[in-house]
């Protein structure tokens, strides 16, 4: 049996779970949905739904992770009676065959990231043609940059859990909120800012009432904080036994959410800067440009905009997106591992490169195929497997794991959990309301 390893402190692991709910589509996927949905209208729907929908989850994942100090497989085996146990493996091995899909695609958007952050620095010192290549979309260059990402998320999972994964996110994480909040700053001084931040801050409440709002703002909720497939559930099963993890997990949820809030602060000021620059930042429905065009194309339009100080504005930029990718991706990188750790009995550093080399396999049929398979396995995870995936989690800890068996679990941390506002919602809460807004989410991805 390998020597699991544990989060040495309570911030570390914080900033560790925050920076795998940190992650790309925080920063660009919440300020449309917020510019598009009411502005902050949306805002406090989703802040809601995080806690209504996402936090209810997130515990169910941490509590089953620190219950049986298992990887995703056998954390499912463990607490399935022995007439469910093959599928509670087998809804394990599904969790880590989709976050390794995730990774695949994941890893070629990171690697424009860093691609996109050394343009900046080329450019600046005069190399011209190699910023160029840098930024023009080629198979090469996404297999380049593609490897040397994947190589770095192993390169910290290599480290484990206190030398890998805890020690760089406690300084990836702050990194990352001073980048932010220097951007902020400085686009709030720039025309056009205030017409952006009135986009983002000035609440349209008719909009609630709109289905769509509700759906999108659930949807968000549930895929900003990585669930379903089993990065907050081996997190959990590194949390040290003395912590209180209804109070951990809602400190996650937090940081998750003011991150995103952040996000929307940058980006959606920063469009309507674009707009007074002269770049284009609507679509011809009038709808604000989303994704990949709003961060390859409007964005660093609009740093060419800025004169001399867009190159730092853009290197920033850019640094702050690696990061935030980075930080996502080792967890996404550690479940696979922690499998092959445990269940297979292989070494950490041997088990890392199985799993990054047949990522980077993935990743390069990906590229060479990319109008093809690049949105088929986007929506085959994101859309359909990861919120199937939570719905299983949701029997799993409502139906299939004893309650008295969670409580001794959540006592470890605090002895008067039993009486506590937690105690009374959240059993009947994960086994009865979060799997029908699941399924009303799952629903709507199909229809």
């Amino acid at each position: 049996m390998n020597n699991r390893g544990e989060f040495s402190s309570r911030i570390g692991f914080i900033l560790a779970a925050a920076g795998s709910a940190v992650g790309l589509g925080n920063i660009w996927g919440f300020p449309k949905e917020v510019a598009s949905n009411g502005g902050a209208a949306f805002v406090l729907v989703y802040i809601l739904l995080a806690f209504v929908l996402a936090y209810p989850v997130l515990m169910a994942e941490l509590i089953i992770g620190r219950a049986t100090r298992s990887n995703m497989v056998d954390a499912l085996g463990k607490i399935s009676g022995n007439s469910v146990k093959r599928a509670g493996r087998l809804t394990g091995i599904w969790g880590c065959i989709t976050v390794s899909l995730i990774l695949s695609f994941y890893a070629i958007v990171a690697g424009w990231m860093i691609a996109y952050c050394l343009q900046s620095l080329a450019g600046f010192v005069g190399l011209q043609g190699i910023a160029d290549w840098l930024v023009a979309f080629s198979v090469p260059r996404n297999l380049l940059f593609c490897g040397i990402f994947i190589a770095l998320t192993a390169a910290i999972v290599v480290g484990g859990v206190s030398n890998g994964i805890e020690k760089w996110s406690v300084r990836l994480m702050p990194t990352l909120f001073v980048i932010v909040l220097m951007l902020i700053l400085y686009v709030a001084t720039l025309d056009g800012a205030s017409e952006g931040m009135a986009a983002y801050l000035v609440p349209d409440f008719s909009a609630v009432l709109n289905p769509d709002l509700l759906v999108n703002a659930m949807g968000q909720a549930f895929f900003s904080m990585s669930l379903g497939v089993g990065t907050m559930l081996v997190y959990g099963s590194y949390i040290s036994n003395k912590e209180n993890l209804p109070t951990i997990g809602a400190s996650v949820a937090l940081v998750d959410i003011g991150v995103a809030v952040l996000a929307g602060l940058l980006i959606i000021p920063a469009m309507y800067v674009a707009l007074h620059n002269g770049v284009t930042i609507f679509d011809e429905n009038g709808a604000l440009l989303e994704g990949g065009t709003l961060i390859f194309t409007v964005l660093p339009e609009l740093f060419n905009t800025m004169g001399a100080i867009g190159v730092y504005v853009s290197f920033a930029f850019f640094a702050l997106m690696v990061i935030a990718a980075v930080t996502s991706s080792i967890s996404m990188l550690e479940v696979p591992v922690a499998y092959i750790v445990e269940s297979k009995n292989i070494g950490r550093n041997k088990s890392v490169i199985i799993v990054a080399s047949t990522i980077f396999a993935i990743s390069a049929t990906v590229i060479f195929n990319f109008d093809l398979l690049f949105d088929f396995v986007v929506n085959l995870t994101t859309k359909y497997s990861q919120p199937i995936l939570g719905l299983f989690l949701c029997i799993f800890a409502g139906w299939v794991w004893k309650r008295n068996e969670i409580l001794v679990e959540l006592k470890k941390g605090s002895e008067q959990v039993e009486h506590s506002l937690f105690w009374k919602i959240w059993p009947w809460y994960i086994k009865f309301v979060c799997p029908v807004i699941i399924l009303i989410i799952v629903y709507r991805s199909f229809s």
